[in-house]
Order: C-alpha cells, then sequence, then structure tokens
C-alpha cells in the first residue's frame, strides 16, 4: 500500500509505502484513512482544474507571445487549439505544461492586431506547428518565466 503524505508548508505531497495485513484492511481507522485519502485526491484534483480554467488563459497567451517573439519567421503564429494541459507538481512556482497548436498568419509578428488576422491556408507550405511549454507563474506579480519550449513543424 501506499499512503501519501502531505506537507502543508510546502504544499508537496510525498509517497510511502506500506505493507498491511489482511486485519488491518478491516480496521474501521484504516477504512476511513482510505476514504478521506481518496476524497482528497479528488479535492486536489479538483483544485487543479479551477487553476487551469483561471490561469490557462493568460498562459497561453504568454505562450503565443514567446513563441513569436523566438521565431525567426516574418509572420505571427495564433493558437489553434489546446491540444492537451495540466499542473505541474513538486515545483517551488504554480506549473503548467501544455501541448498547444499554433497555425501561421497572414500577418508579420509585429503588427497590432494579430487576433483577428486570418491563418494562412497555402497547401504547399506546412503553416501549422506543435508545441510543448512548460511555465511557471507567479500570478500575484503577474509574472510568467518559460521553463520549457519544444516544437515540431511548421516555421519555429
Amino acid at each position: 500500500m501506499r499512503a501519501r503524505q502531505w506537507d502543508r508548508a510546502s504544499g508537496n505531497v510525498g509517497v510511502r509505502a506500506y505493507t498491511l495485513g489482511s486485519s488491518q484492511l478491516r480496521h474501521p481507522h484504516f477504512q476511513l484513512l482510505v476514504a478521506y485519502a481518496w476524497c482528497f485526491q479528488e479535492e486536489e484534483e479538483w483544485n487543479d482544474q479551477k487553476q487551469i480554467a483561471v490561469y490557462l488563459p493568460p498562459i497561453l497567451e504568454f505562450a503565443v507571445y514567446t513563441f513569436n517573439k523566438q521565431s525567426k519567421d516574418w509572420y505571427a503564429y495564433k493558437l489553434v487549439r489546446v491540444l492537451d494541459s495540466w499542473k505541474e507538481k513538486g515545483y517551488d512556482k504554480m506549473t503548467f505544461s501544455m501541448n498547444l497548436q499554433l497555425g501561421r498568419t497572414m500577418c508579420g509578428k509585429f503588427e497590432d492586431d494579430i487576433d483577428n488576422c486570418p491563418f494562412q491556408e497555402s497547401p504547399e507550405l506546412n503553416n501549422t506547428c506543435t508545441c510543448f511549454f512548460t511555465i511557471g507563474i507567479e500570478h500575484w506579480r503577474t509574472r510568467f518565466d518559460l521553463w520549457n519550449k519544444t516544437c515540431s513543424g511548421g516555421h519555429s
């Protein structure tokens, strides 16, 4: 059996392995502990989903802005869709990872309004790329840190 330990000061969850006999498994306190751990895990996952819903929009904006800033392409890219996103565990800062599909637009990356710019739709060009980002945030300071960006396809 594995039991989680939570360090309230750091917010870190550790795992320890234990072996229990069958008589211990039927003990009411053990059953209560298992039920509590199950509820704690569900509550933790729910809190992660709430944080993703709150922080994902500005994180996405930061990811696309950073992609365009670092790209050698003259054209701007914008978000096509979020393929996957999750909150990372074990970091000092709140940290999120995501897989994004980005599309090349008809606008230059230094133009003012790329949000309303149409995508390029040329069949002979590869106008999309898929990127994995890991971004740490300090929401109280509105600070974002790009820790990882790995892209494939397109003109990244």
